[in-house]
């Protein structure tokens, strides 16, 4: 009787069965120079995640500050610390995101319009205001978004 040959998993077969493993096989390859076993269409794929979960870590630091900085605004007489501290927290996300990635700076800017326009509404749901009461276009620029000192009067 012939003993029982373990599994074997082509690279790209890896991906799909041992993710964590498939990592660690692919950075061995690639340290090691063995760049034709590498599996590069699913390498490929997850180079690109990886830039699109960057994007959207932005917009979700920026819309959570957005939003607080509308709260700070708007509700004056419901202001916290805790507010202050959200703000200062995704406003150090930010920079910690430029100072490894500068080239989403002008992503920033791009996305700032459609990111207030979703902390717009968010804080009118959180606040129960109407949404009228926040300006339709922000009131807050970039650099005052980034500004660890500024608060809204």
């Amino acid at each position: 009787m012939t003993a029982p040959q373990p599994t074997v998993f082509t690279n790209s077969h890896l991906y799909d069965q041992d993710f964590y493993l498939w990592i660690e096989t692919t950075a061995k390859q690639l340290k090691e120079g063995r760049f034709s076993e590498v599996d590069l269409e699913n390498l490929i794929e997850e180079i690109e995640c990886m830039g699109r979960s960057e994007k959207h870590a932005l917009e979700s630091n920026l819309v959570v500050l957005l939003m607080h900085l509308l709260k700070y605004k708007y509700q004056q007489e419901k202001r916290s610390n805790s507010w202050k501290g959200t703000i200062r927290e995704h406003r150090r996300r930010l920079r910690r995101t430029f100072k490894d990635s500068p080239s989403l700076k002008p992503y920033f800017q791009e996305v700032l319009p459609q990111c207030y326009q979703d902390a717009r509404k968010q804080a009118s749901d959180e606040t129960g205001l109407s949404l009228d009461t926040f300006p339709v276009d922000s009131p807050f620029t970039a650099d005052e978004c980034l500004d660890e000192d500024f608060l809204p009067d």
